[in-house]
């Protein structure tokens, strides 16, 4: 039987990674409310949904305009997952209502955090550093040992209101 298994550690990113971290959790606040927008908008007009697939292709083109071109810099699986998010939001609002309509991501508000996907050995943990797509070495403290069978699938960066990531 295969189980989940979600470790949590403390990362110490120097100071040009945390502006980076900064950028990223803004463009994955941006995309979420951007396309949060665009699906309210539809329904109301057409009564029609938009899919993931449908999201995930206006977005990449969207990345090649001048006014969007700042999406380049944040992790792009990390942007496509702030659209499944909202796919998995909107699901779970139609499947169960008491769950509440999803909600546009505040600044102020919202828990800085973003996820992104292991594909490629793209993210990797050795020697108290974490490896993360655009950001590079991060400094972790590892306060237990992961199993050699186990794979990592993915990752989940947050800040803490007081600055802790």
């Amino acid at each position: 039987m295969v189980a989940n298994r979600a470790y949590k550690f403390r990362i110490y990113p120097n100071d040009e990674q945390k502006i980076l971290f900064a950028k990223t959790f803004g463009c994955v606040r941006m995309v979420y409310n951007h396309w949060l927008d665009r699906k309210i908008r539809q329904y109301e007009e057409n009564k029609t949904n938009v899919t993931y697939t449908i999201c995930a292709k206006e977005m990449a083109a969207m990345k090649k305009t001048e006014e969007y071109r700042f999406l380049k810099e944040a992790d792009s699986i990390a942007l496509q997952q702030s659209l499944r998010h909202l796919d998995t939001a909107f699901q779970n609002f139609f499947k169960w209502p008491k769950t509440g309509f999803p909600r546009f991501k505040s600044k102020k508000r919202n828990k800085n955090s973003y996820s992104t996907v292991c594909i490629n050995g793209n993210i990797t943990i050795s020697n108290g550093y974490l490896k993360l797509p655009k950001i590079g070495q991060v400094r972790l403290k590892q306060h237990r040992i992961i199993p050699e069978e186990y794979s990592l699938r993915s990752v989940t960066v947050s800040q803490t209101p007081s600055g802790k990531y």
